[in-house]
Order: C-alpha cells, then structure tokens, then sequence
C-alpha cells in the first residue's frame, strides 16, 4: 500500500481541519494520535475518500481519492468509531451480505465470504444473532468482518478500542495485531501502537510528529503534561 499526500488540506466552513501537507505512507501498521480535534480523523477519512481534499491531492496506489473514489474505497476499508452506527439490519450476516450485495460482489460468492469473514475473526457462532445484543467488543469484531468481506488490502480504524472493557480491548487489539493486511488506526490508547512501524502525530490541524511509536508518544505525552 502507497498512500501519497501532495500539499494536501481541508477546509470546512471557512475553518481550517488540517493544514496541506506532503507525505508519503508505505509502512504495514501505522498509529495516529492526537487530541479532540486535532486533524487525525480527518486525515484518516482522506485515505479512503470519505474526506475529499480542498486543496492538494491524496493518491492510493497511485488512484487519486477524487477521481477514482470508489477504486480507493475498495482498496481502502474504514471501521467506525461507533460500530452501530456501521452495522444497518438486525441481523450480522445480512448485513455483511448486504454490503457484499452493494459492492457487486457475486451472488454465488455472498454468503461464503460472509461466512468467511465471521470465521477468520472467531465470532461465526453470532452470524444470526442481532447486532442489539452484541457487546461493546462483539460490535466492534462484527464491524471489521463487515469490511474484511469486502477484502480490502487496507483497513483504518478510528478508535476501535474506545469504550471498551479490559477484556474486551486487550481481545479486539489481538485481533488487528493478526491482521495481514496493512492497517491505520486513530486512537488515544497509546499502548495499541507499541509495535506499530510508525505513528503520526497531530495538534490543532497540523503534523506535529512522525516517527517510531516511542518517540512520538513521548513527545505527546511532553506537549499534554
């Protein structure tokens, strides 16, 4: 995966969300921190065209996210900071057939990749339970099958340990650690990111750390005290 920014920034309503920068992304697992606020969702969202730039440009694998968004959301799958708010019909499985369905995926091919899905993150046995009783955790697991159907070569994340128990964390963080594919994650917790290849740091729109996760985290931690 090559994720390029060229002097990219985005404006919302005469306010500056992040200021244009130029960088490259090339590293398996990556880490973004930073306060409330600060540019990292949106940063994120610019990856896979949920975002689109107001200035400069976004390339993954060389698809600019504008011209050819719906290539990069294919290539690119993003799990919610709200997983219930990802999950549409009641029951899991439908619901990751039916966004299978949407992405004309092959009737034949539906139901085993959902299957598939289910299977790989150890949680086929709630394929027919609804998504109402699930846990914080279950919702979480269920949400990233959604986007492992869809087989994307990577996959952000915001937040995916937020509100989450102990056990609960320590299983959904074990989970993306087996991932193969390259992954993205926003989060304030930082010890997620211990052996990620690299961690981007933001505050008030800005870059304001890119490195390895212990130095990174540190200078947060610096800025924060």
């Amino acid at each position: 995966m090559k994720i390029e920014f060229t002097e990219a920034g985005v404006r919302f309503e005469g306010r500056t969300a992040l200021h244009p920068l130029t960088l490259t992304l090339t590293e398996h697992r990556i880490g973004i921190i930073g306060l409330n606020g600060s540019g990292k969702t949106t940063f994120a969202r610019l990856i896979n065209g949920l975002t689109q730039p107001t200035t400069g440009a976004v390339a993954v694998n060389g698809r600019d996210t504008v011209a050819d968004t719906q290539a990069v959301m294919a290539d690119a799958g993003f799990v919610f900071q709200s997983p219930q708010n990802q999950i549409i019909l009641p029951i899991l499985q439908d619901d990751i057939e039916l966004g299978l369905k949407a992405r004309g995926v092959a009737k034949a091919e539906i139901a085993e990749r959902a299957q598939e899905a289910l299977g790989r993150l150890g949680i086929a046995h709630l394929a027919r339970r609804r998504a109402h009783e699930l846990s914080g955790g279950e919702l979480q697991l269920a949400a990233l099958a959604a986007v492992l159907a869809t087989r994307p070569s990577l996959v952000i994340l915001d937040e995916p340990t937020n509100q989450l128990d102990l056990k609960n964390r320590r299983r959904v963080a074990d989970t993306i650690a087996a991932l193969d594919e390259d992954v993205i994650i926003i989060s304030h917790d930082l010890s997620i990111l211990g052996g990620f290849d690299r961690v981007l740091l933001f505050h008030e729109g800005r870059l304001a750390g890119d490195g390895a996760p212990e130095d990174v985290i540190a200078r947060y931690e610096a800025m924060n005290r």
